[in-house]
This record gives structure tokens, C-alpha cells and sequence, in this order.
């Protein structure tokens, strides 16, 4: 009788403490997890990542993304996210472009807020990371921007997002480790500027909860995209181009990437939590003779040194019956 009770006792913690870590919060800035909400259950999110120094004069972009996600069931959980843009920017040199002419040339300035676009997507649950030596979760989407996010110009901007969501906890839980791959395949129109772009988002993480309610943790992201961009019907020679159209699909030259490393901390309340984390550029990249801006070992034309996230999120069920 005293087994039964035990074992009772030992399955009603698993089974509390593997729904409350199946609330899906984020531990991170970019690195998400395997997780899906349960069924009925809503979390409103916002998030803001700011973007800092680009090596010349001064520049600051800050993306904000209010979110809302929605578990269809304990398994499948559907995501709808705006996307706004704040930039303030005053850069120095020429061959930081498109910001430098976007600005105005010397000493202009370009500062807006601004509607970017939104996101609607799936991700489903196909290994819990909870019954299984690993979690695994697989996300589509579709995005669509009305603004570049380097200089807030105007475009028209379409992309399929495929993401895979991969995790594994140590210690009851307490140590989490996961990796986050996205693929985004963009086709991107501007005046006399047409871009048929493959890009690659890998994210990793590591958290440890140091104390009730509190999570330190590390984060890596890589970024780079594949692409010859046309510009007035002419492809840059120096690049081979990218197309995903059906029976032509093929991976072109690495335009450009970067290379983030940096600290996050994560706190949870019943129903809420908050994330904040920062990120450094330790190392990037891209084609000389496309004209990318490297400079000491770091790409400043697409990337930023620093890249500062804060994510506030709160969640609450419906019901099973929807009220």
C-alpha cells in the first residue's frame, strides 16, 4: 500500500512539474525550445530586440513583436505575430550602405517607427522532451514585410520559415539544452532590386535554474543568407544566385553571416515571465567583391555588435470548452 502511495505521489510531481515546463517560455532571445502550449491554453508575448553599433557615426534598430500563441491541442500550437521597427541612425561611412543614402549621404540622419509585417505559423510536437531522450517540435510559417529591417526602407518581402526545435533537459529538469535551426526562403522586392534569398538562423542554448523561479543561461546564434541580389535585371557577378522555385531549386553563394554569443536570464511567476538577454558579435563575415562592410573579423552591414533582447509573456487557459 505505502509503493502505491509513493508511486502515486512520485507520478503526480512528474506529471505537475512536466505541464508546468510545457508552458513553452522562452529561456532565451532567440533559442526556443521543444515545447507546445497545452490545449486551450494562450500566451500573449512581447518582445523587443535592439540593435546597436554598426562601427561608424551611431546606429540603433529596435524590432518589436507583440505575439500571440494559441495550443490547438496538447501538441500543435498556432502563433500570429506583428512586427514594428524603430530605427535612429546617423553613419559616417559611404560604403555602409543601404543605410549611408538612406540617411540622406553625410550627415543626415534617418529616424522612424514604422509597421514592418507579420508572421503566422504552426509548430507540432512530435517527441516530448519529457517521455522521450529527446524533444522535438517542426514549425512552418509565413511572413510577409512591408520594411527593410536594415534602413526601414520600403519593400515587399514573402518568406516560407521552416524551423526545428530540438531539446534536452539533465538534473529533474533544471538543465536545459537546446538547438533551433531555422530555414527562410525569401523572395524580396525593391525598386529596380529583385532578391530570391535562402537564409540560415541557427540558434543554441543552455539554461540552468539557479533558484526557484530564476534561469541563467547561454546563448549562441549564427546568421547568414544565400543569394546573388539583381539589380536592374543584372545579377552581382560575383555571387552564384539562389532559387527555391519548384524544379529549380538551388543554394547560391554565402552573402554574408555573423556570429553571437551572450548571457540570458529568465524569470517565472505562476502566470508570467520575463527574458532578457544580450548578444555580442564575436566574429563575421561576407563577399568582398559584393561590397560587404567586414571590418576587424565582423560583419557591420547586415549585423550589429551588439544585439540586446527583452521578452515579456503571459499566459492563461480557456477551458477545454473554449470559455
Amino acid at each position: 500500500m505505502m509503493m502505491k502511495v509513493r508511486f502515486l505521489i512520485v507520478s503526480a510531481l512528474a506529471m505537475a512539474a512536466a505541464s508546468e515546463a510545457s508552458a513553452d517560455e522562452r529561456l532565451w532571445v532567440y533559442a526556443r525550445g521543444a515545447d507546445t502550449l497545452p490545449q486551450g491554453e494562450i500566451e500573449l508575448a512581447l518582445g523587443t530586440i535592439t540593435m546597436l553599433d554598426k562601427g561608424t557615426g551611431d546606429y540603433r534598430r529596435t524590432e518589436i513583436r507583440p505575439e500571440i500563441e494559441y495550443g490547438v491541442t496538447d501538441r500543435v500550437t498556432v502563433i500570429g505575430e506583428l512586427l514594428f521597427f524603430d530605427h535612429d541612425y546617423s553613419v559616417e561611412d559611404p560604403d555602409l550602405q543601404p543605410m549611408f543614402d538612406t540617411q540622406g549621404g553625410a550627415g543626415g540622419r534617418y529616424k522612424n517607427t514604422q509597421y514592418a509585417g507579420f508572421e503566422v505559423a504552426a509548430k507540432y510536437n512530435v517527441l516530448s522532451v519529457y517521455q522521450n531522450p529527446i524533444g522535438l517540435s517542426l514549425g512552418l510559417g509565413y511572413e510577409h514585410r512591408e520594411a527593410y529591417r536594415l534602413d526601414g526602407a520600403p519593400i515587399n518581402q514573402n518568406s516560407i520559415v521552416m524551423r526545428a526545435f530540438l531539446q534536452r533537459n539533465f538534473l529533474d529538469d533544471t538543465l536545459v539544452f537546446v538547438l533551433s535551426p531555422k530555414v527562410e526562403l525569401e523572395r524580396r522586392v525593391s525598386p529596380g532590386v529583385l532578391e530570391e534569398e535562402i537564409g540560415l538562423d541557427i540558434a543554441a542554448g543552455v539554461s540552468y535554474r539557479v533558484a526557484p523561479n530564476w534561469n541563467v543561461g547561454l546563448e549562441f546564434r549564427h546568421q547568414s543568407d544565400y543569394l546573388s541580389p539583381q539589380e536592374d535585371g543584372v545579377f552581382e557577378p560575383a555571387l552564384k544566385r539562389s532559387s527555391w522555385d519548384l524544379g529549380d531549386l538551388r543554394v547560391g553563394s554565402q552573402y554574408q553571416n555573423g556570429n553571437y554569443i551572450g548571457p540570458t536570464v529568465h524569470y517565472a511567476a505562476q502566470d508570467w515571465w520575463v527574458t532578457a538577454g544580450a548578444l555580442w558579435q564575436f566574429s563575421g563575415g561576407g563577399n568582398q567583391e559584393a561590397g560587404a562592410y567586414v571590418r576587424d573579423g565582423r560583419n557591420l552591414d547586415e549585423h550589429e555588435r551588439w544585439q540586446i533582447g527583452l521578452s515579456l509573456g503571459y499566459e492563461f487557459n480557456l477551458g477545454a470548452d473554449g470559455n
